[in-house]
This record gives C-alpha cells, structure tokens and sequence, in this order.
C-alpha cells in the first residue's frame, strides 16, 4: 500500500479485529478469504496473526490459499513474515511444507520458503533462532541465482546471525563460494559490524 493509506488501513483492520474478537476460527479464516479476494492480501494476513486461536488453529492449506497469487516481493515477504513463518513458528505448517514450498519452480515461493524462516528468527514475532530449519531451507537454496532468492538467503542469514553468529559462520565456511557474493558480503558484515551494510551508517 502506498505510505499515505497504509496507516488508515491498519486502523480498519485493528477495528475489525476488535470486531471479531471472540468469534470461532473459521469466521476469522473466512473474512481473511474475503479480503484477499477484495485485494487486500495484507489485511487478511494481519487478521489471522492478530488472532491468536486462529493463528494457533490453522491449518497449511488455509496458509497456502492465502499465498496463492504471489507475484511480487511485497506481497512474498507480507505473506512470509506476517502469517507463513508464524505459522511454521507455531506448529501449524511442517518443515515438509516449507520444504515443498523451496522445491517449487515459481521463484515467489522459493523466496517466500526463505521468508519464512525469518519468523522462526523474529524476536518481534515470537522467534527465538533455529539454525537447524532456517539452515536447511537456506541450503536447498544457495545455488539458486535468481536476484530475488540470493537477497532472501542473505536476508534468512542475517535474521538468524544474532541468535546463533557460530552456526552461521560454519555455514558460510563450510559452504564457501557456493554461498553467493552479496549474501557473503552482506552476512559477514552483519556478523562483524552488526549491520548489513555497515558504510551506510
């Protein structure tokens, strides 16, 4: 959404959620359909995580209705940081799924596998670091030179580094150039510096 509508939006969709407070999942899950269809993906995202009985109670294929369509980087990264990676956080969608998801030959949802695991590493979210998942996913996808995965990679990297700087520093060791340029830059500097790209500070 452009700046200038984006906060009155949200506004609507705090109101709609203290609407709903109260009422079962499926009717959650059911206006969250509807605004997708109305265009408004993001509102429909925000509702869902804002419930928690429907974060907790939803289902994969909910998840993945709700993804359908993705044909940017906004709408990849919302769907991923917003409702899939706290999902995934939750136990509502398995590691299979993600897996799934990296495994595809549309490059949104190999991007959107590795937004995901920035849920796992959120701490805003509920995230606490978990190499082993967000490393999996990250190795299915190193030799993937599509622009947009290579920045999700170093961006799935740089999310887990503050929790877990060893394990990411083995990672990039042991995988060396496979491990593409920016995505090393760009690590070794959050590792180091604690910023992505530290001259611009």
């Amino acid at each position: 959404l452009p700046v200038k509508s984006a906060a009155p939006m949200r506004a609507v969709r705090v109101a709609l959620s203290r609407k709903l407070k109260g009422v079962p999942p499926a009717l959650i899950f059911d206006a969250a359909h509807r605004l997708k269809a109305a265009g408004l993906d993001w509102m429909g995202w925000e509702l869902i995580y804002a419930n928690k009985p429907a974060l907790k109670s939803i289902d994969v294929a909910t998840v993945e209705a709700m993804g359908q369509g993705m044909a940017s980087w906004q709408q990849t990264d919302g769907w991923g940081m917003i409702l899939a990676g706290p999902a995934w956080l939750n136990g509502r969608v398995a590691d299979d799924d993600v897996r799934r998801w990296a495994r595809s030959k549309d490059m949104w949802w190999r991007r959107a596998a590795l937004v995901a695991t920035t849920g796992l590493n959120n701490k805003s979210r509920g995230g606490r670091g978990d190499a082993k998942r967000t490393l999996g996913i990250v190795e299915m996808l190193l030799d993937d030179r599509e622009d947009m995965i290579v920045k999700a990679v170093s961006w799935a990297l740089r999310m887990l580094a503050p929790w877990e700087p060893e394990a990411v520093r083995a990672f990039m060791d042991k995988h060396g150039d496979r491990v593409p340029a920016r995505a090393r830059r760009e690590v070794r500097n959050k590792l180091t510096t604690g910023y992505k790209n530290p001259k611009t500070r």
